[in-house]
């Protein structure tokens, strides 16, 4: 016969709590952090840092930066926030992960930073963090909602923003669904523009092998011009749903895009997929070798001189709606794989 003694009793009580409630901690394993003292929400998986959306005042908009795949490897490029030696410093307003436009009613929301020179300002634009609408932490999928205000260079309100962020674990793909409603203030048009609408900034090992020359930091992080560049280490090649391969893909449509390349002995894929209902479905791809990787549903006739102008209104009051997932890989893909992925995304999002 056993024997029970009530202060064991209480200690196993007390044990099985403790064990009930770190394992329901263990099971938000992708966790969604807000820390709104520092301007940044943090994403981390199994306790490793995934991505995170910021704000900082040095940027005119929020991005989700750095991304960062299941093996550990950064896909995107440090500059501007945290400069590394031997990368591209040009463009600074690519930064991260981003969603903003060239035209919109004239002002320039993409390529505003604090390099652009102080009498061109009223002509561009700025997307303001507003408000955490909510967050939340899960098994295996964590949300985050947020809310921004796009604001042109004469401090005019042009459009709301509601953006809902998904990010997912499977297997050692890392996942992040973005969900973006746009409400305009007054009639705004988004005209035909190259420069838009969902852009990632890669690392180095990324970028194409045929891209020479450009602007670098040295050890000290500053920029210093490089006529015949060394792509040592430059190994990324983009592939698109209709079959474009490399340099071939800019200016092409397709329902996704993959770039993969190889750093460490490890193979990094990131794919981003465009959404069925999306305007100007299947998007272009403003995809460039020397490491930006966008996508512009919008820019029908300046990728496409042959298509008509591609304006898209809204009136007062009226949304538009963009979908897209982005799939960090740590592996290369094939065209099956993908075309699975996609049809799963649609079907997921009607």
């Amino acid at each position: 016969m056993s024997r029970f003694s009530p202060q064991a009793g209480r200690l196993g009580t007390v044990a099985l709590a403790l064990g009930l409630l770190s394992g329901g901690i263990g099971m938000a394993q992708v966790q969604v952090k807000p820390d709104e003292a520092h301007q940044r929400v943090d994403i981390t998986i199994d306790g490793q840092k995934f991505t995170s959306y910021v704000w900082p005042t040095s940027l005119k908009k929020p991005v989700l930066y750095p991304l960062i795949a299941s093996d550990g490897t950064t896909v995107t490029r440090g500059y501007p926030l945290e400069p590394r030696e031997h990368e591209r410093v040009d463009h600074p307003h690519h930064a991260g992960m981003w969603f903003n436009y060239g035209n919109v009613g004239g002002f320039d929301f993409w390529n505003n930073s604090d390099a652009i020179k102080p009498a061109d300002r009223e002509k561009m634009g700025s997307i303001h963090q507003q408000r955490i609408v909510s967050t939340r932490s899960g098994k295996d999928r964590g949300e985050l909602v947020v809310e921004t205000l796009w604001t042109n260079g004469k401090g005019a309100d042009m459009l709301t923003e509601t953006t809902r962020f998904v990010f997912i674990k499977r297997g050692d793909a890392r996942i992040i669904d973005r969900v973006t409603t746009l409400k305009a203030l007054d009639k705004i048009v988004f005209h035909d523009d190259k420069e838009g609408v969902l852009g990632i900034r890669v690392a180095h090992f990324l970028e194409s092998a045929n891209e020479k020359g450009g602007m670098f930091a040295d050890a000290s992080g500053r920029p210093t011009k490089v006529d015949t560049a060394d792509t040592t280490g430059a190994t990324g090649v983009y592939r698109t749903s209709e079959g474009v391969s490399g340099e071939a893909v800019w200016s092409t449509r397709g329902k996704w895009c993959t770039l993969t390349g190889n750093t460490e002995g490890k193979t990094e894929t990131i794919a981003i997929l465009d959404h069925v209902g999306n305007p100007g479905y299947p998007t272009y791809w403003h995809a460039r070798g020397y490491g930006l990787f966008a996508a512009n549903p919008l820019g029908d006739h300046i990728f496409d001189p042959k298509a008509p102008q591609h304006d898209m209104t809204l009136d007062k009051d009226q949304t538009a709606t963009f979908k897209y997932r982005v799939i960090l890989y740590s592996h290369a893909t094939t065209p099956e794989e993908i075309n699975r992925e996609s049809a799963a995304y649609n079907a997921e999002y009607k």
